[in-house]
């Protein structure tokens, strides 16, 4: 469905969009008139050579959000800030003033934003980097001066710390966290920050002189207003490299950091058993210790390392029911592996600041959540089990940074120990090993040349696994190998156009009945039986394949443009440490688009794009194919509105049967809408859905989210859905019978479903200062599936079926679900299982979060989970909400203690 299409559009791969100067808030019309004279000299400063001169202290300085040490009086005053929104180039509503020192150990920030109405300043309270709708001030820095990287350190009124990390000129990540302190006062003439950024915390290059590029930028939310130093205009792009540069920084040397993070925990689990089960009373208690350590290798260089790490999530995955044939994907949420994630990040996509994917499945070489995964192998016969959730990791190494000339580097090195499931069968014990001992490497390399104009690089995965069970070959990959290769050239002197791109290849190992059962898989689907370029080879021991995509993208100007063309070979397989949904694909695609940036009389911005994609296998079989429109408008209210349609023409389905034959798809049109309300209000409202409709088939969602702000420190969000899914032909199963010959000697079970899923989200956010906070986040869901006309596949490349009891003679019995595809025919009779269902789940957690000093950390937390299935198709809401709340509940219950030491 194109709904798929746009969820792999990558406009920016961060959380923290907000941060850029790409951020599309805008606001409130300023009264006051400049003269074309001033906005001229506001337009050429976004490209000029402003200086920010930092001083060096000569005292003590304490960080309380008051000038009130005798250095500040000393250092040069940075103001003359210009709007970026809502009136591009226009003079600022409220004056901001900044000054820039730094000692041999730290940069300090002063920032005195005045503001004509104090008692209007928005001050919400939330935890770190949290998106909230508040007066913010931001600092950002390139420390390297490379005009592509760098970090930001922001606060808003109410003392809400953010920070991250810059990428790619363009782009943001907040999941890295570093450790230092910025305080926060209100008075009359308006509110002040104020900043300590540890040297040690910042990468750069060893010199007795430095130049920084240094920004900074006001959020007036109330106006919805953005005042930067130095801003990207709306039309054009390009961030970090527009920065002005921070002069005065003298003898100061980058500090080889030692930081040690020693932690404790201890976590108790109550949980539902079945009755006899001698591995679970319903309680357990385990204790664990460890340890993180920072340690700086070089003046560029960082290892992180960890001992007996916790990587245990806080947050728990949502439920899920999935009845496709493609692997459900889970983001990371281990602190472990998001901090510093952006350097694996982006690979392929590099110096472009949009990148679309129709239905391409852009394979992720990397994929972190493969470490520690839920063991693989199978337990042998048993009345009773336990299995660990996931492989224990001994050991995991982290570096990062930049060595030689130029390269900006990072590895991976990680050791997971061996999973023993405990057995019980009839009374005897028993361990079976269910996941071998593995290693896992990553290794990232990029380097920029000729003034960032170009860029090469390379990412590349090892697996290897260590069997003492020999039944787990035949299971589980020996080891597997991933090498790609990646860059960028920008094109034309204004860098209006980049062509970006990758190339790469792997290599999986394993026994002959491993590698045939993942020819076989899902992923790949060698055996089906009218793929001309497909075999399966029983003997082969190995499996290799290649992918590479190009894209040419138009970086700047109202007309949008990119165009892109790749393939994923049959063989190509990433998935022992990255992750992919399709293979055997060439695809290609072509978007344009038009946006209106400056406020019109009825909109403040609008954007509109047109494009036109298809995919094809291996075979030259077209599989997907269509035309794509999506529209969106912010109102002059700050309102939004978002719609889009889709067209799609007859093609193959070479997965509907399940590495059986080819199908057809039926021609498909998709609307989809969303409205969102103004998120400066107590309330604010979304609403949306989409629609994907064929000739017997239709499926869609609608849902709808309200938040509700009743005070500053105090957020509840509620997020129901509604899916259904009225499907023609879902898959049931696969019969063999060589009288079958029209579909090479199998029948393809088929069935109308009637699906429907109901859930939400809720979350409550309630933060008490900067540093204690609780989160409370729930998920129940319903999900009822009701299969009926049975039916079985008539003929390779069509969508005609044989429909049991009406249809050439065969006969069906309703109760106990037996075909009989020809009747009194030879053929033999397909007993079927009722594959009808109704699911219910509720998971949740609660999270008490106390930073009780910079960089320690007090975590309680408390996860609850409850499931109750029953075999019938219909979605009974009121009885699956009282059972639900009936079944058993596996409670979790986990405090955690961390101790931030630094020398």
């Amino acid at each position: 469905m194109v709904v798929a299409l746009v969820a792999c559009l990558f406009l920016q791969p961060t959380s923290s969009r907000k941060l850029l100067a790409q951020a599309r808030d805008t606001g409130s019309k300023v009264a006051a008139v400049q003269s074309d004279q001033d906005k001229q000299g506001r337009i050429n400063r976004t490209v000029g050579a402003l200086t920010v001169e930092a001083v060096r202290v000569s005292g003590a300085m304490t960080v309380d959000g008051v000038r009130a040490e005798d250095d500040w009086s000393r250092a040069t005053t940075v103001s003359g800030f210009t709007q970026r929104d809502p009136d591009e180039y226009a003079a600022p509503t409220e004056q901001t003033e900044v000054r820039v020192a730094y000692d041999d150990a730290a940069l300090y920030v002063y920032a005195r934003m005045y503001d004509s109405s104090p008692d209007s300043i928005v001050a919400r309270l939330g935890r770190r980097d949290a998106n909230l709708e508040s007066d913010e001030f931001v600092i950002f820095l390139d420390p390297y001066r490379d005009l592509k990287t760098g970090y930001y350190f922001g606060v808003n009124a109410a003392g809400t710390l953010y920070d991250g990390v810059l990428m790619n000129d363009d782009w943001d990540d907040d999941s890295w966290d570093g450790v230092w302190t910025a305080k926060t006062s209100i008075d009359d003439e308006g509110w002040t920050a104020e900043f300590r950024i540890p040297l040690s915390q910042l990468r750069f290059y060893a010199a007795d002189e430095h130049v920084w590029g240094i920004n900074f930028r006001r959020s007036i939310a109330r106006r919805n207003e953005r005042d930067y130093l130095v801003f990207t205009p709306r039309s054009e792009s390009g961030f970090v490299s527009r920065f002005p540069a921070l002069t005065g920084l003298n003898n100061i040397q980058p500090r080889r950091q030692v930081e040690i993070l020693p932690y404790a925990t201890t976590r108790a689990e109550f949980v539902e058993g079945a009755d006899g089960d001698p591995f679970n009373d319903g309680s357990r208690v385990t204790p664990d210790f460890g340890a993180d350590m920072k340690v700086g290798l070089t003046s560029n260089l960082t290892l992180n390392g960890t001992v007996n790490p916790d990587f245990g999530q806080v947050e728990v995955d949502p439920a899920v029911v999935n009845l496709s044939d493609f692997e459900t994907f889970f983001p990371e949420k281990r602190p472990f592996f998001i901090e510093g994630a952006n350097v694996f990040s982006g690979f392929g996509r590099g110096g472009a600041n949009n990148n679309w994917g129709f239905n391409f499945g852009n394979p992720q070489i990397f994929y972190s959540r493969r470490i520690g995964r839920a063991p693989q192998g199978s337990l042998p016969d048993n009345d009773f089990a336990r299995v660990a959730d996931g492989a224990r990791i001994l050991g995991a190494a982290k570096v990062t940074g930049r060595v030689g000339d130029g390269w900006n580097v990072g590895m991976i090195q990680s050791v997971t120990g061996r999973s023993r499931a405990e057995i019980d069968l009839g009374g005897v014990r028993s361990k079976a090993e269910v996941e071998p001992l593995a290693y896992y490497g990553v290794y990232r390399g990029q380097r920029e040349l000729n003034g960032g104009r170009q860029a090469i690089g390379f990412l590349s995965t090892a697996t290897a696994r260590n069997f003492t069970d020999d039944r787990l070959r035949s299971q589980i990959n020996s080891s597997a190998l991933v090498f790609a290769a990646d860059g960028y050239t920008f094109i034309g002197a204004e860098r209006k156009y980049v062509l970006t791109g990758y190339v790469g290849g792997s290599r999986v190992n394993g026994s002959s009945e491993r590698i045939t059962s993942l020819q076989q898989s899902s992923l790949h689907y060698f055996g089906r039986p009218d793929a001309d370029h497909l075999s399966v080879d029983s003997s082969a021991t190995s499996m290799q394949g290649t992918s590479a995509r190009f894209a040419l993208n138009k970086q700047n100007g109202r007309v949008q443009f990119n165009a892109a063309l790749g393939y994923i070979s049959p063989g190509f397989d990433i998935n022992d440490l990255g992750f992919m949904f399709r293979t055997d694909i060439v695809n290609g695609h072509m978007v344009i688009g038009y946006s209106w940036p400056d406020p019109g009389s009825w909109y403040r911005s609008r954007v509109s794009f047109l494009s036109l994609f298809n995919s094809m296998d291996f075979d030259g079989n077209t599989t997907w194919r269509g035309v794509w429109t999506g529209n969106s408008i912010e109102f002059l209210n700050y309102h939004e509105l978002w719609f889009n349609a889709a067209y799609n023409p007859e093609a193959v389905n070479t997965r509907l049967t399940r590495g059986g034959p080819t199908t057809l798809n039926q021609p498909g049109i998709e609307f989809g809408v969303e409205y969102d309300t103004d998120p400066r209000k107590r309330f604010v409202f979304e609403v949306g859905g989409y629609t994907y409709k064929q000739k017997d088939s239709q499926n869609g969602e609608v849902y709808t989210e309200v938040v509700w702000q009743p005070a500053t420190n105090v957020s509840l969000a509620v997020q129901p859905r509604l899916y259904f899914n009225n499907e023609f032909a879902q898959y049931v199963d696969t019969v063999d019978d060589e009288l079958a010959t029209s579909t090479f000697g199998r029948r393809y079970v088929f069935a109308n479903l009637e699906q429907r899923t109901v859930s939400a989200s809720i979350r409550l956010n309630w933060t008490f200062t900067p540093a204690l906070s609780l989160q409370v986040f729930a998920q129940p869901l319903i999900s009822s599936g009701d299969y009926f006309s049975f039916k079985e596949l008539s003929a390779p490349r069509t969508y005609d079926f044989l429909h049991y009891g009406e249809d050439g003679g065969s006969t069906f019995d309703e109760e106990a679900l037996i075909a009989d595809p020809d009747g009194v025919g030879p053929a033999a009779p397909i007993e079927l299982s009722d594959p009808d269902f109704n699911f219910r789940s509720l998971r949740g957690t609660a999270v008490a979060r106390w930073e009780f000093r910079p960089g320690s950390t007090l975590y309680l937390v408390w996860t609850q989970s409850r499931a109750d299935s029953r075999e019938f198709g219909d979605l009974r809401f009121r009885e699956s909400v009282s059972d639900l709340l009936g079944a058993g509940a596996d409670n979790i219950f986990m405090l955690k203690f961390t101790y931030w030491l630094s020398r």
